[in-house]
């Protein structure tokens, strides 16, 4: 009997790394598969890797974004689009605050930006403003976040509602660039197999090793999360839990509502909506569908829990399968 499986290719390979570029290669990919692989690859890479962002600015003495400020030879857009460049390695989820305080005739690079311990800059040459006269002053606020891909100003602004706050747009890739080349190589007697060569810079948060790798990861995990094919639709529940209370002539309008009700409407015990939940019975349609020996038959379900789940339907004018 003949095999039509589709062989599998090799691991990546290093052919270069230097910095914080590499470049890698994937070969004996089946005829087609570089560029299937290599271009979901590279969107994952370019969109789906976390890192930190300068997210909000506050300038004192600044209401909006369009102004200037004595004594600095920028003005307050170009502040924030150096500010933006500034490039930063956060070890912690949680928001951060950095600042900027200086005075008199002074160039002021990121690397004077006061960073409390979590937070590390890593293109401390940045330029962000010059002052240029012995009184000038400039005093800057920022919130630093972590994230994913790009977050434009507009959402960011839905969280600042002080006066004075600035929105950035978030560039939380840490990816500077990435690109694949796919070329033929011989496999056995075939010429057309792929040779995929990816080739990845980042700004230094993370190796590029590490970015492809957790690309591959990251593409694993949302390709397993579709594998099969669920055994009833949320909206097939609802319109059998439906039709099951339209058999009942005394059916309230509360009880018809009840088509819409997930399990952890019921409001059981944590205990036994995470072994429904463990079970996939997520609706109050597929849970009618099951028998009081299905029920039992769950995973850390016992005869109590039984009673509650019935005692719950039965507040509903519903019952399990008989």
């Amino acid at each position: 009997m003949s095999d039509y499986s589709i062989v599998l290719p090799s691991k990546p390979k290093v052919v270069t790394e230097e910095g914080n570029s590499g470049v890698y290669e994937i070969d004996g990919l089946y005829p087609g598969y570089g560029h299937t692989l290599g271009n979901s690859l590279r969107r994952i890479i370019l969109s789906s890797l976390p890192g930190a962002a300068i997210t909000s600015v506050k300038i004192d003495g600044v209401p909006h974004e369009f102004s200037t400020i004595e004594g600095v030879k920028e003005d307050v857009v170009t502040i924030l689009l150096n500010l933006k460049r500034v490039r930063v390695k956060m070890l912690t989820d949680e928001p951060q605050q950095l600042t900027i305080n200086a005075k008199g005739i002074k160039t002021i690079t990121a690397k004077d930006i006061t960073t409390p311990g979590q937070v590390e800059i890593l293109n401390g040459d940045q330029h962000v403003a010059e002052l240029t006269t012995k009184n000038a002053e400039l005093s800057i606020e920022m919130t630093l976040e972590r994230g994913v891909g790009y977050v434009p100003k507009e959402i960011m602004k839905e969280d600042r509602v002080d006066i004075g706050i600035i929105a950035l747009d978030a560039i939380f890739t840490p990816i500077r660039r990435v690109n694949y080349e796919v070329e033929n190589m011989r496999v056995g007697d075939r010429t057309d197999f792929n040779r995929l060569r990816i080739s990845i810079e980042t700004d230094g948060i993370v190796a590029p090793r590490v970015a492809l790798e957790q690309s591959v990861e990251i593409m694993i995990n949302q390709l397993k999360s579709i594998v099969g094919f669920k055994e009833e639709s949320e909206a097939g529940d609802a319109v059998a839990l439906a039709a099951e209370l339209k058999q009942n002539d005394d059916a309230s309008e509360e009880e018809s509502s009840s088509a819409k009700k997930k399990i952890e409407d019921l409001d059981l015990s944590n205990r036994i909506e995470t072994a429904l939940t463990g079970a996939n019975i997520k609706t109050l349609a597929g849970l009618i569908r099951k028998s009081e020996e299905d029920i039992l038959e769950l995973d850390g379900m016992g005869q109590k829990g039984l009673d509650e789940i019935k005692e719950a339907l039965k507040d509903l004018g519903l019952e399990l399968k008989q």
